[in-house]
């Protein structure tokens, strides 16, 4: 029989317009909704905590447009995609003949987003040196430009987010523990996809609908496609969910998706990687060679597309294509 007609984007689970994309009905995904409905109405800063591919960016655009500050910026910075000279220069702001090449001013985001949100991605990823910087601009809710000394006001609330131990880093001395406290006022961790296997057929249906487009082809999948998705583990969460069924929609013919329109880590999972760290590091190395080149066929080897597809970073991309050997995949002008 198979998934029935697929819905509207935002019917499969927890409905967009209320979540911001977020989908899902497990008690887990219940709790985060209960937890954003809380802290919408605060200033308070957020540690939003989950594997990459959960969803975290969506859980700050969600505490974004459901609370009062809805109508003001959300900006989102990529601690990870920048180096740490811009990434300072974008946060901070700089004035002319601040350094090299600056031939006028900009102001930074912490000042440009207003009563707004900032959003830190890959906060693990902010350089060691920028932190005792920050924490002194949240402390005193002003900062000064590279190249100033006048100091500006700030009014953002800030939301960060990482798939790293954050606290086990402040033990290592790699994050610093001021930081860590100034930041985690208020938690949000994300289930992994593993952990919530009863919200794989909604977001099935909610994928579906989001990528097949004016297609009208495809209208949902064969029994056996859907147990065969509800008993992979999902290493790359609702993320690598997204990619295989768009992949799939991609390259099926028929009305509903077959066995052989999914990737062949779905359908042939690897041996169970606790056998030993070499294997398992080996196993989460091949899964993501293929999920970027995944991304490359589909974007047709557009670096920045797949980059963004798969939710990493400018620099990280050319670094994995580079790792893997896949720079055959990245013919597109555009891909340089």
């Amino acid at each position: 029989m198979g998934i029935p007609q697929v819905m509207p984007q935002g019917q499969a689970g927890q409905p967009e317009g209320d979540f911001a994309g977020l989908s899902g009905s497990s008690p887990q995904m219940e709790r985060v909704y209960e937890l954003i409905s809380k802290v919408t109405m605060t200033r308070d800063p957020v540690l939003v905590l989950g594997e990459s591919g959960t969803g975290k960016e969506l859980v700050a655009r969600a505490i974004h447009s459901k609370g009062p500050w809805r109508d003001r910026p959300f900006v989102p910075i990529d601690c990870g995609a920048l180096s740490p000279t811009l990434i300072e220069s974008e946060i901070f702001g700089y004035v002319r003949g601040a350094f090299t090449g600056a031939t006028h001013g900009r102001v930074g985001l912490l000042v440009a987003a207003g009563e707004g949100i900032v959003f830190l991605d890959e906060l693990m990823e902010l350089p060691l040196e920028l932190q005792p910087k920050l924490l002194r601009a949240l402390q005193e809710r002003e900062v000064k430009p590279l190249g100033s000394n006048e100091r500006i006001p700030i009014k953002a609330r800030i939301v960060s987010a990482t798939n790293r131990d954050l606290k086990a880093a402040t033990k290592l001395g790699t994050f610093r523990k001021e930081l860590y406290f100034r930041l985690n006022v208020v938690t949000i961790k994300l289930p992994p996809l593993r952990e919530r296997r009863e919200d794989i057929p909604g977001l099935v249906r909610f994928f579906l609908a989001k990528h097949q487009a004016n297609r009208n082809r495809i209208t949902g999948v064969s029994d056996e496609v859907m147990a065969r998705l509800m008993s992979y583990e999902w290493p790359g969460n609702i993320r690598e969910l997204e990619n295989c069924i768009q992949r799939a929609v991609a390259l099926g013919s028929a009305p509903q998706i077959r066995v052989g329109d999914l990737p062949t880590s779905v359908v042939h999972p690897a041996s169970n990687p606790s056998t030993g760290s070499a294997t398992a590091q080996a196993t989460l190395q091949e899964l993501e060679k293929q999920a970027i080149r995944q991304a490359l066929e589909i974007t047709k080897g557009d670096r920045l597309r797949a980059a963004k597809l798969l939710g990493i970073g400018k620099t990280t991309i050319y670094r994995k294509v580079k790792e893997y050997g896949l720079e055959n995949l990245t013919d597109s002008p555009h891909s340089s």
